[in-house]
């Protein structure tokens, strides 16, 4: 029996307008509108692993993000900097060979 996500979302309008724009945005990242997915569908009180299977993405992936926008909304979106060691070359520098 799946479980009942403790992150009830609801939205303001303002909050709604602008993650359907997300969401319709073709020129946006794919993370991004998947995201803004996520959250719409999570507002209309679908669980993690519907959403998931609508939306061809694992349910861990939808609850991070659902648990993100509840506790932090819009800037909860956006990416965090990544770990690990800075890189050594830029993307630009190519060996020569």
């Amino acid at each position: 029996m799946p479980r009942r996500s403790p992150y009830e979302i609801t939205l303001t309008a303002a909050e709604r307008l602008e993650l359907e724009a997300r969401a319709r945005k073709y020129t946006s990242p794919y993370r991004d509108v998947i995201r803004a997915k996520i959250i719409l569908m999570a507002a209309q009180g679908l669980p993690n692993d519907v959403i998931g299977s609508h939306l061809d993405t694992p349910r861990q992936i939808v609850s991070k993000w659902r648990k993100r926008f509840y506790e932090h909304g819009f800037p909860g979106l956006e990416e965090e900097p990544r770990g690990g060691a800075p890189a050594r070359f830029s993307p630009q520098r190519r060996r020569r060979g």
